[in-house]
């Protein structure tokens, strides 16, 4: 979930903004219902409205659609927005639409459900021959010489100030992936397309593809860095590729476990495969280096995943094997008192008032308890 502060900064963003801005132009006629997923505070619902949608589903699981309500009243456009405070994927609309619009990806578009959710919306939502709103988007990888990006993620815990032995979360902060702009200067390697999202067939959000490079620049290589073009519409979209100014998305670096002297003729070969599993993505970068593409050279190999990169307890995973038998704790039970006073008929301040009287040890204050219940509401009420 966006802050209002990062809605802001999305619509800050003119290459992006300006790209939506005649796709969604382009797509609308007098008489198109369009359904905006992710809202926000509502900016493509407005916009559809003025480029004169008959009707504008607008979806935001968060409350910053209460601002998004404010300003479409303010401009005149609340008969035509409804406006509906729930995940797409749990909505029934009284009819299909015409267009659906969104934008939910993160640094690149394989974050969290984002997927899920335009498959659901796609099938289940959109009419046959209905328009998504981006089409397709593709990513791009490369090799980068990154040490500015390198650098903060290793040198905390090999370096510290106090005399003390961190070195062992070296191998945690490598096997996860963070956000950094690089530029054409530090490629070592001609970017290559690693996989194309078209969102009007895809089926799965699982994705896997194995890229083999050379190196066309001698240098220290720090691992791999990511990005994507958008497509809006045909001839209409944008990029955050190397070369281009950057975007509010940012580019996605990948480290490597050790930085590698590479050659101009050295090949690299990567096994790039990301899998959603449950509510994020697991990543696993597997890299093999040769010296001139010789396989009796082999100058680095790298298995990483983001599975590594969970400092996850043995205790903690144990409780995930099939043949674990859970006993309910004390959070547990206070949870299960409130779900089932809130089928009683009884308001969320008498809840809060049982809670506390069976378990005044558990809670500082009867508002603690209120805290409590309203968390639990607002999830599942």
């Amino acid at each position: 979930m966006y802050s209002i502060f990062g809605y802001g900064n999305m619509i800050a963003d003119r290459v992006r903004m300006d790209a939506y801005y005649k796709a969604l132009q382009a797509a609308i006629e007098p008489n198109s219902i369009v359904l905006d997923i992710g809202t926000g505070t509502g900016i493509f619902a407005l916009l559809a409205c003025q480029f004169g949608a008959k009707k504008v589903y607008a979806i935001e699981p968060s409350d910053a659609i209460e601002v998004g309500k404010k300003i479409a009243n303010i401009n005149r456009y609340s008969d035509r927005i409804q406006f509906i405070q729930q995940f797409s994927t749990n909505v029934r609309l009284p009819e299909l639409v015409d267009i659906v619009i969104s934008d939910l990806r993160g640094t690149i578009p394989l974050l969290k459900s984002h997927i899920p959710v335009i498959i659901d919306a796609r099938k289940r939502l959109l009419s046959p021959d209905g328009i998504l709103i981006p089409q397709r988007d593709i990513l791009w990888a490369a090799v980068v010489e990154a040490p500015e990006l390198y650098s903060p993620i290793v040198d905390v815990w090999e370096n510290n100030a106090y005399g003390l032995n961190m070195a062992i979360v070296r191998q945690i902060v490598l096997n996860n992936w963070s956000k950094g702009k690089i530029n054409s200067e530090q490629l070592l390697t001609t970017p290559q397309s690693w996989v194309t999202l078209d969102y009007t067939t895809i089926n799965s959000p699982d994705v896997s593809a194995q890229l083999n490079w050379i190196v066309t620049r001698n240098g220290t290589a720090h691992g791999l860095s990511i990005w994507f073009d958008a497509i809006l519409a045909e001839g209409i979209g944008f990029s955050n590729a190397p070369s281009m100014p950057e975007l509010v998305y940012g580019m996605g670096f990948l480290p490597w476990l050790t930085p590698v002297s590479l050659a101009i003729g050295d090949t690299v070969s990567v096994t790039l495969q990301a899998n959603l599993v449950g509510d994020d993505y697991i990543w696993r970068w597997n890299t093999c280096i040769l010296d001139r593409g010789n396989p009796k050279k082999v100058k680095a190999k790298f298995q990483q995943s983001t599975f590594f990169g969970m400092p996850v307890s043995l205790q903690q995973l144990g409780k995930s094997a099939a043949n674990y038998v859970p006993k309910i704790n004390e959070e547990g039970e206070i949870d299960r008192l409130i779900l089932n006073l809130m089928s009683s008929g009884k308001t969320i301040g008498d809840i809060a008032s049982m809670v506390w009287e069976q378990f005044p040890t558990r809670f500082v204050s009867w508002h603690d308890t209120l805290k409590r219940v309203t968390e639990l509401s607002r999830r599942y009420s």
